[in-house]
This record gives structure tokens, sequence and C-alpha cells, in this order.
């Protein structure tokens, strides 16, 4: 009896670790493996990460430009809205050209992935994780947000 209870609890210590193991926040991978790898840590071959390099400059070139007009565009958005003389109609363009700022950059993001994807041989597509290339890229995804899928285009609400 006292061997039963020492193999079970031997059994129970070394199994207790798996099966409490706390799964992490946010996206589970796309597929069954339990590790998802960026493009850059898929083995690639001279001519892969020089394309790569390539590719990844000309995103962060024209993302840093993007950002600096979202920002300007939402500084000018707050200005508009806490003056009081500025009409509704004003504030409904601004907002739209932030939103279309936003969409611009995300435009971007999807066209790196899908440069990023040419790159890649068949081998490493099976192993490579879109979404671990930006943060915000799982936001980007349907159903995996803390609030569900992010709506394309939101809309302020009707002038009253």
């Amino acid at each position: 009896m006292a061997l039963k209870i020492t193999a079970f609890s031997l059994i129970l210590i070394l199994l207790l670790p798996i099966i409490s193991y706390p799964q992490p926040m946010g996206m589970k991978p796309w597929r069954k493996d339990a590790r998802c790898w960026k493009a850059a840590e898929l083995n690639l071959s001279l001519e892969q990460t020089r394309g790569l390099n390539i590719i990844q400059e000309t995103y962060f070139r024209d993302l840093q430009l993007l950002r600096a007009q979202l920002i300007t565009k939402r500084l000018e958005f707050r200005e508009l809205l806490t003056n009081p003389a500025v009409r509704m109609d004003s504030i409904r363009m601004k907002y739209i050209e932030a939103t279309e700022t936003q969409s611009k950059m995300e435009e971007k993001a999807m066209e790196y992935l899908v440069k990023v994807r040419g790159l890649l041989s068949h081998e490493q597509l099976k192993l490579w994780c879109p979404e671990q290339e930006f943060p915000f890229f799982q936001r980007m995804m349907p159903g995996h947000g803390p609030m569900g899928p992010m709506s394309p285009k939101k809309m302020l609400p009707p002038e009253e």
C-alpha cells in the first residue's frame, strides 16, 4: 500500500508542472506546433537574410513617416475637440484623416508580411507564424484580442 502511494505521489509530482503550466495570454499559435517562429529565426540563407533586411528597412522607413503623420493628426483632432468654436464637420474630417492614416499603417504591415512570405521556402512557411512579426498584428487577427475582433472602421456618433 505504501509503495502504491509513493508511486502515485511520484507520478503526481512529475506531472503537476505539465498539467499546471499556465497558458500565455493573447493568441494561441495558428498551428498545433508549440512554438511559432519569426522569419529571422528560420535559418535563412544569406540571400534571404539580405532580402529580409531590405524589406525591414523599407517598412520601418515608411512606417516612421506614417507614425509622425498619425501623431500630428491625433494632436490636431484633440485641439479641435477641446475648442468650443470648432464645428462638428471639422472634427469629423480630422477624425477621418486620422483613421485613414491608421489604415495606411496597417496596409504597410500587410504588404510587409506578404513580402516576407515571398522570401520563405515552403518548409520555412510551415514553421513561420506571421503574428510574431508585429505585436499589433495579434490585435488585427479576428477573435484574438481581449475584446474580440476589431472593426475595420469606427464611426463617430451622429451629430445632435
